[in-house]
């Protein structure tokens, strides 16, 4: 069967923009523009402010509804909740900051009653109620409480990032889609008791390679990420969306089919960065999208079609997998993620040394953090568990990461992978000397000899977990108030930080206390 290969157009409008003096209603009209001309379907979340604006609503509700979509995108604006009788705190009519701007800074009561203010508005200028939701992040009962209300066919928030414009969301599914637990959104279920009956699309299309380091330094540790994306007004010599080069090789090494499931990616951008910033990058693109779609590379859909289709052939999250054999910039690196309901891993190769540069564990019953709390801080973290963080654990010299090393101390070298789509939610990344077979619950490592995994790391005590125990074929940790560990089946701890191979095999399960 052949793999779908998704693009979701998702562009969202806000009317209050504080920082700079900017045209928002001209990239509105620009990109509804663009898309006609190209003929591209896709999705406008708008905001409950720009939802009083008739410069906005009349511009959607002139659209053809089998071209666009309109759905919200929730970030909390003053007329919002002072309408509600609710204190407004932020320092404008809307402002990014985490306790005045986004759910989690109001009690569940308030976090309801906006919740029904913005789809009761959005019902009054449009007729009906929105589909689709959106935001850079929400809290679990905001959603919780949409979906069982109102039915959803599509959530989508903010890739992989760390403290950019203050919020944090890390060791998350690194890309595609999941069907987020009812106890905590930013974890993938893991079981139909716990699965909220909506898919959450990971937004903006992220570099596969530099994303996760970009902004982290090996003497001085990581830091406020920076971003490439593909958002068109990121043009920098790094790469983004404004830069054609990267923008090819990112469509090209992104819809390989090396997915498992389906590929995916979302582009657009909201339009407060103005049109000067935003137009060359996006009229690139969408030609280029165009050119795609009538080759059949790939498929261009607004985001509620891609939930409902994800909705009707997956009754619990599929794993996936996303890589890049190349660089845009041609330098020998090149990165394998793949994501489950019960982990996510990244393999990393950098100058023929290939390591794993990360390792999350996802634990479906691991509480969201402002379930029973309010935000009363400018800043949000989500995470999931951290077995190892090649970005938060480097410094003073050394990137973190599983190194394999033969008895010698010599390390093993790699050229290349190949890649292998064994069903079942199971891949294979051959490296030569190096072989993972990466399953829903279980990682497989072998080589044509013996060899050493070993975890080195060089950073602080940041997103660090604690040692439990380790009693023969069983590392414990601790995280988040969650027990968590690797069972070995193949292989032995030397220590907690080193594992022997068993006839050049390690293979270690994903195991909850």
């Amino acid at each position: 069967m052949l793999k779908r290969q998704i693009l979701n157009i998702v562009n969202f409008i806000r009317a209050c923009e504080p920082r700079v003096k900017v045209d928002l209603v001209k990239p509105v009209r620009e990109q509804i523009r663009l898309m006609k001309r190209h003929g591209l379907r896709g999705t406008f979340l708008i905001q409950y402010d720009a939802l009083l604006e008739p410069v906005y609503t009349d511009m959607l509700k002139e659209l053809d509804p089998a071209q666009f979509e309109i759905g919200v995108w929730h970030e909390i604006v003053q007329p919002e909740v002072e309408k509600l009788g609710i204190k407004w705190t932020g320092r404008w009519a809307w402002d990014w900051h985490a306790h005045c701007g986004f759910a989690v800074g109001y009690t569940k009561a308030e976090r309801e009653a906006i919740a029904d203010e913005l789809f009761a508005k959005f019902r009054e200028v449009f007729g009906y109620y929105p589909r689709v939701f959106g935001s850079w992040f929400f809290d679990t009962h905001t959603v919780r409480y949409l979906s069982s209300k109102y039915g959803l066919d599509a959530l989508c928030n903010c890739k992989e990032q760390y403290g950019t414009d203050g919020y944090t969301l890390w060791g998350g599914y690194y890309g595609q889609a999941y069907y987020p637990s009812v106890v905590n959104m930013f974890m993938p279920s893991q079981s139909e008791a716990t699965k909220m009956d909506v898919p959450l699309f990971r937004m903006l299309g992220s570099d596969q390679v530099y994303q996760y380091d970009f902004g982290m330094s090996v003497e001085e540790g990581a830091g406020v990420q920076g971003v490439i994306t593909l958002e068109p007004v990121y043009t920098r010599g790094t790469g983004g969306g404004g830069v054609p080069r990267w923008v090819d090789w990112y469509m090209r090494e992104n819809y390989n089919g090396e997915c498992l499931t389906f590929g995916y990616a979302q582009a657009g951008q909201e339009n407060p960065f103005g049109w000067d910033a935003m137009g060359a990058g996006l009229t690139y693109q969408f030609a280029l999208f165009e050119k795609l779609r009538d080759e059949g590379r790939i498929i261009v859909e607004p985001l509620g079609d891609t939930g409902r289709w994800y909705k009707k052939t997956y009754t619990a999250t599929p794993a996936s997998t996303i890589t890049a054999h190349t660089t845009f910039d041609d330098r020998d690196r090149d990165s394998v993620w793949y994501s489950s309901r019960f982990y996510r891993c990244n393999l990393y190769t950098e100058e023929g040394v290939t390591r794993i540069r990360d390792l999350h564990v996802f634990d479906d019953g691991c509480p969201d953090p402002f379930e029973d709390r309010v935000c009363e801080s400018n800043e949000v973290t989500y995470e999931t568990l951290p077995v190892a963080d090649g970005n938060r654990h480097s410094g003073n010299g050394v990137r973190a990461g599983v190194y394999f090393t033969y008895a010698d101390g010599s390390p093993v070298v790699t050229d290349g992978f190949a890649f292998t789509d064994c069903g079942g939610n199971t891949a294979i990344a051959d490296y030569g000397t190096l072989a993972f077979t990466l399953g829903e619950n279980f990682l497989r490592i072998e080589s044509g000899q013996d060899f050493t995994a070993e975890y080195r790391s060089g950073g602080g005590a940041d997103h660090r977990p604690g040692l439990v125990s380790l009693s023969g074929d069983l590392l414990k940790f601790r995280y988040a108030g969650r027990e968590y560990g690797i069972k070995l089946t193949t292989g032995r701890f030397l220590s907690p930080c080193r594992i022997e191979s068993e006839g050049g095999v390690i293979t270690a399960e994903i195991i909850l206390v």
